[in-house]
């Protein structure tokens, strides 16, 4: 009689445990990473949870049987997604008479690769093509994309880059308040007229719209350079990007940066990477290194002709400018939580509990390594930064390793055509 109650009550125990046991909170668990967070302040190993699509908990030691999925990331970086602040994503369908073939890329197919969750056109299109291009590429990407709007009405890449009549801040000002948060600025670009027409353009849109200006600079001249360019004509959050192209003499003659560069800082300019196929090169890089002048953010200046250059991908160029002397969470911040700022929008480029849940988790090897410029030549490094894993929204868009994957054996195949011999 004792054995049947004893029997009776450890049943019921089982019973009522099942009953009340708590269910899983969280969607998955980012366990045993050194995250970086640069807004934070975070630079320690420690997990993060995402439920939802957004990040709901960061915090030693969160149980693994709160979550539906671990994920271990012990010895890998976990950062906020990172933000490629100039890219070029548009292929036009139809190319104006003797115009080169488009140097649009798809997003999807280059930014989780490389730990990218945000990509940044950097004025592909103007305000007359800028809706084929949200319709095209903004809607169905799962990349977040976002655009600076050329100034000139007609786009890159259409041969007007130096025509005034397509310069109408108003037009591009309507255009960027239709289209509030995707439209974060505008860009001046590859302007070689003897005027200043482009950047001022430019700049009167933003100040209508109320948004900052990213100008690639075009050709220099004597009166139309850099100095004045930073002076008196970019407001206190205007981008330069291109920074160490030495095109538009960031570099002096005598190898020392130019004076033009430190005061251009000084007065709020910020200064963009902008790697490029011809706008990075080591003998502007290392002197403005020597001089303590390191670049605001990184960006690639993606396109087909770039993309398999020096360049490569966003985790490479962090490399890159480790090799001159970067800390791991100045690359970090150059590469997540500067550009968010940038582009006016603080929710982005965080770890912010509440925040979606962008995240790149990131390999470090060590070991000798091999860095080239815009045209090849190389700089030697002993730290190189890889893209592991990458979460947007929550969802896993990149596993190298397979780390979110669970094992075949185990794993519950979908019947269908192509899993006829699936196990049961």
């Amino acid at each position: 009689m004792k054995r049947t109650l004893a029997c009776f009550v450890f049943a019921f125990s089982l019973s009522a445990s099942a009953q009340t046991a708590t269910p899983p909170v969280y969607d998955l668990v980012l366990k045993g990473g050194h995250v970086i967070d640069p807004k934070n302040r975070i630079d320690r190993v420690t997990d993060i949870a995402v439920s939802g699509g957004k990040i709901a908990r960061v915090g030693d030691n969160i149980p693994s049987a709160s979550a539906r999925k671990v994920i271990e990331v012990k010895g890998l970086y976990v950062v906020p997604g990172l933000i490629d602040l100039h890219t070029h994503l548009f292929s036009r369908l139809v190319l104006p008479p003797g115009s080169p073939p488009s140097e649009g890329i798809d997003p999807d197919t280059f930014s989780f690769r490389g730990g990218v969750t945000t990509m940044v056109d950097a004025g592909s299109t103007g305000w007359r093509e800028f809706p084929e291009f949200k319709e095209r590429v903004i809607k169905p990407s799962k990349t977040r994309v976002l655009a600076f709007l050329n100034i000139v009405g007609a786009g890159m890449g259409t041969g007007n880059d130096d025509n005034i009549a397509e310069m109408t801040a108003s037009e591009a000002a309507r255009m960027a308040d239709a289209n509030k948060g995707l439209i974060v600025g505008f860009k001046s670009a590859h302007y070689s007229g003897p005027g200043w027409e482009s950047v001022d353009s430019a700049v009167a849109a933003g100040n209508l719209a109320h948004l900052p200006v990213m100008v690639d600079f075009g050709r220099i001249t004597a009166t139309r350079n850099i100095d004045e360019l930073f002076s008196h004509r970019l407001r206190p959050g205007d981008i330069f990007t291109h920074s160490f192209s030495g095109h538009r003499e960031e570099v002096l003659e005598n190898g020392t940066l130019n004076p033009a560069m430190q005061a251009g800082r000084k007065r709020g300019i910020i200064f963009d990477l902008g790697f490029g196929s011809l706008s990075f090169f080591w003998y502007v890089a290392v002197p403005a290194y020597q001089a303590g002048f390191h670049p605001d953010s990184i960006s690639s200046d993606l396109h087909k002709d770039n993309m398999n250059e020096g360049m490569k991908d966003m985790p490479n160029m962090m490399s890159a400018l480790m090799s001159l002397g970067s800390s791991l969470p100045e690359v970090v911040e150059m590469a997540s939580w500067a550009p968010a700022r940038e582009i006016h929008r603080p929710e982005l480029g965080n770890l912010d509990v509440g925040a979606e849940a962008d995240i790149a988790v990131l390999g470090m090897e060590t070991g000798k390594f091999w860095f080239a410029d815009s045209v090849g030549a190389r700089n030697a490094g002993t730290r190189r930064l890889t893209s592991a894993l990458t979460l947007r929204k929550g969802a896993v868009m990149w596993d190298r390793d397979g780390r979110a994957s669970e094992d075949w054996q185990t794993f519950r195949y979908r019947k269908g055509p192509f899993f006829r011999s699936a196990p049961k």
